[in-house]
């Protein structure tokens, strides 16, 4: 079974996967969008442009969920590796659509649907083992309530036996 420490640790590494991920997608939708417009075709494809930032706001996310392990940052990263895998498959239907379309595959929309295969997986990977980190902390916080009272009842117990009985 996996520490919290190999959690967190793995949850930071696939969260800088992620921005680095998100950067290259942004940075090929907008490589994509300028090829387009100086070839004056109408498809303008923005796209690539939006799952880039949704790749990215989930790592920045996920880097935050790793530094601070709270349940709201926790679910933030959950939702934001949600809207990531659905940025990614809308991007892959969409790539497809236009490869359709086009009737020729060029080598810019074969990288984006690797990227955005990555960043599903990705994305897939993070939400698995955001649960993970989520349940360890849940049984850690479980245990220090767990000790917390048993310390109490102890403490409660020593001061019935050092008051003496008076009648």
């Amino acid at each position: 079974m996996c520490t919290e420490r190999a959690l967190v640790w793995t949850l930071l590494v696939l969260s800088i996967f992620h921005v680095g991920l998100g950067t290259s997608c942004v940075s090929l939708g907008v490589l994509g969008v300028v090829q387009a417009l100086w070839q004056q075709r109408s498809q303008n494809s923005f796209t690539p442009v939006w799952s880039g930032v949704c790749f990215l706001v989930c790592g920045l996310s996920g880097i935050l969920c790793a530094k601070k392990r709270t349940g709201l940052t926790m679910i933030l990263f959950s939702a934001c590796c949600i809207c990531g895998l659905i940025g990614g498959i809308l991007n892959i239907q969409f790539v497809r659509a236009m490869v359709k379309r086009a009737s020729s595959v060029h080598l810019l929309h074969v990288a984006l649907l690797c990227l955005d295969s990555l960043g599903i997986l990705g994305c897939t990977l993070s939400t698995w083992m955001t649960c993970r980190l989520a349940s360890s902390e849940q049984k850690r916080l479980f245990v220090e309530r767990d000790l917390s009272l048993h310390h109490s009842m102890e403490m409660g117990d020593k001061t019935k036996a050092s008051v003496p009985l008076t009648n």
